[in-house]
């Protein structure tokens, strides 16, 4: 089975008009990660330069998910949706065959 990284990067490439901005806590604390095409990447860590490093850890929260039109602009943000939870987004994945 797909992890959630896995599961959200397959949907942002059938999406390229969005991306997923996801809040999540680890052992490190709270982070921020930009999901685009089917990229991680980190607004709050250093990302890895290798795109098959995971940057969710399989064992942090997803706090919440925002879905923002492309292409991300952190001074003029466009929201499609806010504050989702990983449960309301993991039923739409499901629903949509991710």
């Amino acid at each position: 089975m797909a992890t959630p990284q896995e599961r959200l990067e397959n949907y942002s490439r059938s999406h390229p008009r969005e991306v997923l901005r996801l809040t999540v806590r680890d052992q490190q604390g709270e982070a921020e990660l930009l999901i685009y095409k089917g990229f991680t990447s980190s607004l709050t860590r250093p990302t890895a330069f290798d795109p098959d490093v995971p940057m969710l850890d399989p064992t942090a929260e997803i706090l919440w998910i925002d879905r923002i039109q492309a292409p991300y602009q952190p001074q003029n943000i466009r929201y499609l949706e806010q504050h989702l939870t990983w449960l309301e987004f993991e039923a739409r994945l499901t629903a949509e065959g991710y």
